[in-house]
Formats: structure tokens, sequence, C-alpha cells
């Protein structure tokens, strides 16, 4: 192959999750929302409508539905029963899709260094994200916050694209930012068989399972051309294949 281009899968691949304080800093934004314009806000009723809305994101996920944070906080609004005004609506959406800005989410282990690495042989460095109830602003500002934002070249978010992995049109949209790149000269590397793996393969990219942070279960899906534990092994791996 003639290399030209790596494109990253985010979550467990660049940045590593933190639902836990994802969902406090979610819960606490919209709460103090609704209490400020006197609409009840009970934890409880709170906490199941957030319930309902990942469970609904999770299977519009799994069937390559759309459902973004906008909808999720839609559908909370719906669940408790609250027909606010139009501003109180949009601060409460505002609250629930830029809670995680606060958030301090950690890179992956050694993926800053591997970065500067592999923009260091020349090569063009794409994002391919399935972005979940967190928006793609907000994903950009967490890698802003870690310094490694300006190495990426080119961004394909599914929330800005309108699809999520394993579609093709997502891998068409980075292949075609990062400048007209071949499918049979990019890696992709990511931690999800169904998404990033099948995905990779589907449209003949080769393909690099991080496991790191996330070891997807081999019934999940295909696996990749290369596993890779740590990132610190990556560069070299790269160089192997220019």
């Amino acid at each position: 192959m003639s290399l030209q281009a790596v494109t990253f899968d985010f979550w467990e691949t660049l940045v590593r999750t933190d639902n836990a304080a994802m969902h406090l800093a979610r819960r606490v934004a919209v709460a103090e929302v609704l209490a400020a314009n006197n609409f009840p806000a009970e934890l409880n009723d709170i906490e199941q409508a957030f319930d309902e809305a990942w469970s609904r994101y999770s299977g519009a996920w799994a069937t390559g539905e759309q459902f973004t944070g906008h909808h999720a906080a839609e559908l909370v609004l719906d669940l408790l029963g609250h027909s606010p005004s139009a501003e109180v609506r949009r601060d409460v959406i505002d609250a629930y899709v830029s809670a995680g800005r606060d958030v301090e989410l950690e890179l992956t282990f050694n993926v800053a260094d591997s970065l500067r690495a592999i923009k260091a042989m020349d090569l063009r460095i794409g994002i391919i994200c399935d972005v979940g109830l967190t928006p793609s602003p907000i994903l950009r500002k967490v890698l802003d916050r870690h310094g490694v934002l300006s190495l990426f070249d080119h961004w394909s978010f599914s929330d800005e694209v309108g699809v999520y992995k394993p579609d093709p049109q997502i891998f068409e949209h980075a292949l075609s930012g990062l400048g007209g790149i071949a499918p049979s000269n990019a890696v992709h590397i990511g931690d999800l068989r169904r998404t990033d793996i099948a995905g990779a393969i589907g449209m003949g990219i080769h393909s690099i399972r991080y496991c790191g942070a996330n070891d997807d279960p081999a019934e999940n899906g295909p696996e990749a051309d290369h596993v890779l534990t740590d990132h610190a092994d990556l560069p070299a791996y790269i160089a192997s294949l220019l």
C-alpha cells in the first residue's frame, strides 16, 4: 500500500469515556434550568427520563438512525410533561448537550505522542466518530484542551455527516475531506468491531482495532487486520506500512 492517511475513532480510541460524570453533569444542568423557570424537577423523574433517552439513542445507533443530544433533550422534556416557552426549551437543550464541556475527559494512554509521531511522517490524520449525546463542538474542545486538535486535518462526526459507522458515507466523507484519498491508501483505527472494523473492511481500508481502553468481544463483528493494545506501538506499525 501507499499509505497517505490515518483516521481515528473518538471514544475509547482517542478519548476515554466517563459516562457517570457526563450523566451527572447533564442531570444537574437540566435540573438547574428547570428549577430556575419554576418547572417541577424531581431528580428521580429526570433520571428515568435520561435513562429512556439513552435507551432510545442506543437503539437508534444500532439500527443506523440518527438520534442526537438535541433529540434526547426534546424527549426528556416530553417525558417530564413540560411544555416550556421556546426560550426555556432552548436553554434546556443547551444545558443537556453542553454539560460535558466541563467534564475532565482523558486521552487514551500514549495517543498524543503517537499522533505527533504520525504527523511527523507527513501523513494526513482524520477522525471518524459516531457522536453520542455530546455534540461534535464539545468533542473538538476536549481535543483542543489536550493540545492535539491541530494535529487533525479533517473531522467526520456523525452529527455533521448524518450517518453512523459502518455506513460507507461517513468513511467516504473522511477520505474526501483528507484530500481524495483512495481507501487502499488509508488506515482506520477504532475499538468497535461492528462499526469501526466492519466499516473499514467494507470500504477496503486497512483496519486496526485498539483494545487498550475497550476490548470488544469477538461475537460483535469481524477482526481487524491488526490489533493494538498500546498506542505507543502505533507509530512503528504505521511506519511498516509506508
